[in-house]
């Protein structure tokens, strides 16, 4: 791996090439994730939220590194913190703008306690999981630490001292790596079943829908057996696929740049399979969609006889279409998944391999692919 640092007036943007070898391909640095459509649409929905906040989760939105996704879910769990602090009269506030510092210093370990119990029975008929539960206590705890030890906004000193949040433990999952990896696999399209998906759609799922959606189907078609293609070629996330560029893509060279989440510019090699689905979208994007020469996003879609990059929202819905009538449900992280369960088991068991790929800062993340097949631990019991 070779790391190449790329001067951007006076920022420094750290590239992570995995197996890039004397590429010509121009990497524009800082200005390339500016552009990109999903971080624009959290900016936009990370300010409406904060317009709801009190000062201090300004602050604590300022000075955070969290991811741009992660920021606005946070955002949003404090959001229905400081409605319930309202609902069950902790504080007077007549909205949540005015909640002052002074309610959350004087919370006590059962009011906390009474809100987790709030948010996970809302529903009774299905509460929340531990996973849904943990998001909530993190976004407390990541706020209360800004408050009692991060912020220098009282004279040097933080707002308060006084933590509720660290007598909290989050919820013990319950599923083990190998239950999660069984389940996963159920979920993936091994060796063959990845083409045979992609021939499904290409050659029988039309004879499966409404004459109605003919047209539609065969107009988008190319683009989209080319994003699931390019998901499945490289592992990369939705809103990744979605944020591509024209210019991100080099198909001589087999190579996409991505903007990972945090920002971080990287570049992955594409899978030979995929380069005839990419060339045929790419052969008919101009004449399908007819964009503008402003419209830099690879994959485009028509909405209300505007042509726009197509949405995350859109792909998701997209691959379960396609994959139900598959017989086999899928969402499109279960494709990457499926990429790197196959990078892992080709490899002969490189974790570092498939974190490189997935544009992961370490191999933690990818610890559940070890666990993918039950094979190995059926041939060690029998040699017992």
């Amino acid at each position: 791996m070779k790391l190449i640092f790329h001067k951007k007036g006076l920022h420094y943007v750290v590239i992570n090439i995995i197996v890039l070898l004397n590429t010509k391909h121009k990497i524009n640095g800082g200005s390339v994730f500016l552009q990109k459509h999903e971080n624009q649409r959290y900016n936009h929905l990370i300010e409406q939220e904060i317009k709801k906040l009190p000062y201090y989760v300004r602050e604590y939105q300022i000075s955070s590194r969290r991811s741009i996704v992660t920021l606005y879910q946070y955002l949003t769990e404090y959001r229905r913190f400081f409605d319930w602090l309202r609902h069950n009269d902790f504080s007077q506030a007549t909205n949540n703008t005015e909640i002052e510092l002074s309610v959350l210093e004087k919370l006590r370990q059962n009011d906390i306690m009474l809100y987790l119990d709030f948010m996970r029975n809302q529903n009774p008929n299905k509460p929340l999981s531990n996973g849904t539960m943990n998001r909530t206590i993190n976004a407390l705890k990541s706020l209360y630490k800004y408050l009692t030890v991060t912020s220098d906004n009282n004279n040097g000193e933080p707002y308060f001292y006084r933590n509720v949040m660290n007598k909290i433990e989050t919820y013990n999952t319950s599923e083990t790596l190998n239950y999660r990896a069984h389940k996963m696999q159920s979920q993936l399209l091994p060796g063959q079943k990845q083409h045979d998906f992609l021939d499904f759609i290409d050659s029988e799922y039309l004879n499966t829908i409404d004459p109605r959606a003919k047209t539609q189907f065969k107009n988008n078609k190319p683009r989209d057996l080319a994003i699931i293609a390019l998901i499945l070629a490289t592992g990369v996330r939705v809103s990744e696929c979605a944020d591509v560029d024209l210019a991100d893509l080099n198909l001589s060279e087999q190579i996409l740049n991505v903007v990972r989440k945090g920002g971080a510019q990287d570049t992955v090699p594409i899978a030979d399979f995929a380069v005839k689905y990419l060339t045929d979208y790419l052969a008919t994007r101009s004449n399908t969609y007819q964009p503008d020469k402003m419209q830099h996003a690879l994959f485009l879609t028509i909405y209300h006889g505007a042509t726009k990059r197509i949405s995350v929202n859109a792909i998701e819905k997209m691959v379960k279409k396609y994959s139900t009538a598959f017989g086999r449900p899928l969402h499109p992280h279960s494709l990457r998944h499926n990429l790197a369960s196959s990078i892992y088991q080709k490899s002969g068991g490189d974790i570092e391999l498939v974190s490189q790929q997935l544009g992961q800062k370490g191999t933690s993340a990818t610890s559940l692919y070890t666990h993918l097949s039950l094979e190995e631990q059926r041939k060690a019991l029998k040699d017992l």
